[in-house]
């Protein structure tokens, strides 16, 4: 097996944690999981709850585009979609991610926690913004000037954190793509869409962390796709750790096994295909704790996970906490906590 085997269970927190701030968030976060998680994320409280919502909601007031589709968020349907305005040219320095903001604000708060942990800092993809801005039609014309303005933001975060940061790189966009491709076309998509994600990483510092979350989507707490099995999962993790550089050292790959409000399926044969997971030095981390699952079940789904990986896995969630309320959000870190301890 050509990934790193686990002694022990750690928990990964995916990101948004329904608190009312950073710190109350954090606190949280420490208080349930704290012994157990190596990497803090702020809670990616307020406007952030939903992912990249704030920032492409920003795009309406924006002097380089304007929007073609108004849309309320209530469903994947109904977001808005955006042009660049005529005569206007995008670059990466005129686009404020929110990113960096967020992690100046929640930065000392992290420190005076103090918390065993390493500062984890979400970075959409490139491919995935240019996609839920522009649609499918400007995905690929408009993804680079994302990753511009990406590779600024951890530049500049890198540049307060420095050794405190891990970046976290999220991406259902292409884990979508590649889970709708036809079977035999899934290697070479694989293989693209890995490239451009390690393309991005190499944006960031030389020496800069990173973790990588697939994502299955979770607006208003639904996914965007549904896995057959964890075939999709399997080829594109592994593609992204053959092709990651190593002067950017990439400490996790985390795996959405449930999809949103729907729990994991109760069936080996969904989990076999880990069994070809080669992640070289980068640790699995397994998204199937569930609140809504009881705890046996959840037990009987571990040991189908790491049958097939050959050994103990990290535990998570499919995706951030952020769209739950708070009760069911601590139930989901319990459970967590659970599985990694049990």
């Amino acid at each position: 097996m050509s990934h790193q085997l686990l002694d022990t269970r750690r928990a990964l927190l995916v990101g948004s944690i329904p608190g009312t701030d950073a710190a109350d968030a954090m606190r949280l976060a420490v208080d349930r999981l704290g012994p157990d998680l190596d990497f803090m994320p702020d809670g990616e409280t307020g406007e952030r709850r939903d992912w990249i919502k704030s920032m492409l909601d920003g795009f309406r007031e924006h002097p380089r585009f304007e929007t073609v589709r108004d849309g309320d968020w209530s469903d994947y349907d109904t977001t808005p979609r955006f042009r660049v305005r005529p005569g206007e040219r995008l670059y990466g320095a005129a686009l404020d991610l929110g990113i960096v903001a967020a992690a100046r604000a929640s930065l000392p708060v992290f420190r005076e926690l103090r918390p065993a942990a390493t500062f984890q800092v979400g970075i959409p993809g490139a491919l995935d913004l240019a996609m839920f801005t522009f649609g499918p039609a400007g995905m690929m014309r408009h993804a680079g000037v994302f990753a511009e303005a990406l590779s600024l933001t951890m530049h500049e975060v890198h540049a307060l954190a420095g050794g405190e940061v891990l970046f976290q790189i999220e991406i259902p966009a292409e884990m979508i793509l590649l889970a709708r491709s036809p079977r035999p076309a899934r290697k070479a998509l694989a293989r693209l869409l890995a490239d451009r994600v390690a393309a991005l990483a190499l944006g960031a510092p030389a020496g800069a962390r990173f973790g990588v979350h697939l994502c299955l989507g979770d607006l208003n707490h639904r996914a965007l796709g549904r896995l057959g099995d964890a075939g999709p999962l399997v080829q594109l993790a592994n593609a992204l750790a053959a092709r990651w550089p190593s002067t950017r050292p990439l400490h996790y790959v985390h795996a959405p096994l449930a999809a949103a409000v729907a729990p994991p399926v109760d069936d080996p044969a969904f989990y076999r295909p880990l069994s070809g997971l080669r992640l070289g030095g980068a640790r699995f981390v397994a998204g199937y704790a569930h609140e809504r699952q009881d705890l046996a079940t959840q037990l009987r789904i571990r040991g189908y996970v790491e049958d097939a990986v050959g050994g103990a896995t990290d535990v998570s969630t499919s995706c951030g906490l952020g769209r739950r309320n708070r009760a069911d959000a601590i139930a989901a870190m319990d459970r967590i906590r659970e599985l990694t301890r049990s």
